[in-house]
């Protein structure tokens, strides 16, 4: 795999972690799309989303860094209210 392919497949795992996230998709719809496709061999994803529903900050964190930097910043936006809606859900 070149650098190319890598960063291809690292925008695509961020692209399904904002999805999840967010809740545009469901990760069933999204191993149906994935399968359709058939492009790789594993669903990139930067996290293990069999182990929880509920992303931490850290997850989120890394999520919006990345759009950030591609100066995405509307999706910034709805990471930063989930972040802040799941803390006074904790509280």
């Amino acid at each position: 795999m070149d650098f190319i392919e890598e960063m291809e497949l690292y925008n695509s795992a961020m692209d399904n972690a904002f999805n999840l996230i967010t809740g545009r998709m469901e990760l069933d719809d999204m191993f149906i799309e994935f399968e359709e496709e058939g492009d790789e061999d594993m669903l990139p994803l930067p996290f293990n989303p069999f182990m929880t529903k509920d992303y931490s900050d850290d997850t989120i964190d890394l999520v919006i860094n990345h759009f950030s930097e591609l100066e995405e910043y509307e999706k910034c936006a709805e990471l930063v209210h989930i972040k802040e809606h799941n803390a006074k859900r904790d509280k």
